[in-house]
């Protein structure tokens, strides 16, 4: 498969053939995933990604993907890879063809008018984004300054059916190091000194969500139109700082320090490892406001319809499931 996906590459390049998916094949899918970007607060692409593609092939549809380079190994045995990247689509325009459905994953807002033109001129029926929460904010500044929303506009104009995702923090981005509030450095302090250090120790929150329950919301809506044209908030319940740890020294078997930082130290910290100010800002601010509006915001998620429970038809993994998933992270 990957050598007849290699051929018709070269030959659209070639300005020759143009494969066309049979009638009596089953759908394919577009997945497109991205290295890991401290100035966006992404989710993990690949991580999701990969959940998503096991999800599809299990479902008998096929998968292609659209990976930079660091994304480009883990997938699952069927899955027709192809290096390149969505953020310059018309260098890979090749790869929308003959396909059913998109997810939109790690696009920016420059180049994301080219991916949806070649993807509609190749016929792609329906587009699902990989968003992030709190696009509707962006709408109180001007559109210039407009990141993820953005990207939805776009889409909404496209002219194909559109789903937006709006998922929480994703667990795995501890994998990626994609979001400052996900503790994107413990493994690494984990590991050398069984040791945390965050701000909030004792009362910051932050929902979370499993990227195996984020892919199952994305293939729901990758394969049937029952959320076309809506926004599916895509969140878990908040986790307290304190009672990650806790999940993680009891997956590992060790006893983890938990040490409470000022904020300022925090930032300090995170500007070290290389995460902007607005992202800093943006995780100190959530993880105090969950803090002290508990019961407020965690009665808001319980309020979304569709539920993620609902959409998937199970109830939500939680944090003890993923630190001992992911226990060889920390050891």
């Amino acid at each position: 498969m990957a050598q007849d996906l290699h051929y018709v590459l070269e030959g659209l390049a070639m300005g020759g053939i143009k494969r066309v998916a049979s009638a009596s094949q089953p759908p394919l899918h577009l997945l497109t995933a991205v290295s890991a970007r401290k100035d966006a607060g992404g989710s993990p692409t690949g991580v999701v990604g990969q959940g998503l593609a096991r999800r599809l092939l299990d479902a008998g549809d096929r998968v292609r993907v659209l990976a930079e380079p660091g994304q480009v190994d883990g997938w699952p045995d069927g899955v027709e890879v192809v290096e390149g990247s969505i953020t310059r689509p018309l260098e890979h325009a090749g790869v929308f063809d003959g396909v059913d459905g998109v997810f939109l994953a790690g696009a920016v807002p420059a180049t994301v008018g080219d991916a949806l033109m070649a993807a509609r001129d190749a016929g792609v029926r329906r587009i699902v984004v990989l968003s992030s929460h709190g696009p509707e904010y962006e709408e109180a500044y001007p559109p210039d300054t407009w990141f993820w929303l953005a990207i939805e506009r776009a889409v909404e104009r496209s002219g194909m059916e559109w789903t937006h995702i709006r998922p929480s923090a994703v667990m795995g981005s501890v994998i990626e190091g994609t979001y400052p509030a996900t503790g994107s450095d413990w493994p690494d302090t984990v590991r050398g000194e069984r040791i945390v250090r965050e701000a909030f120790l004792e009362d910051g929150h932050y929902p979370f969500i499993h990227e195996d329950d984020l892919a199952a919301v994305a293939v729901a809506a990758l394969r049937t139109g029952d959320h076309a044209g809506t926004v599916v908030e895509a969140v878990g319940l908040p986790i307290s700082t304190r009672s990650r740890v806790a999940s993680i020294a009891a997956a590992i078997g060790h006893d983890i320090a938990a040490v409470e930082m000022i904020p300022d130290d925090s930032r300090a910290n995170r500007r070290r490892r290389g995460w902007p100010d607005g992202g800093i800002d943006v995780t100190l601010y959530a993880l105090r406001e969950y803090g002290a509006r508990l019961a407020e915001l965690t009665q808001w998620t319980l309020d979304q319809r569709p539920s993620v429970r609902e959409i998937i038809g199970r109830p939500l993994r939680g944090f003890d499931d993923w630190a001992v998933e992911n226990a060889h992270l920390f050891r």
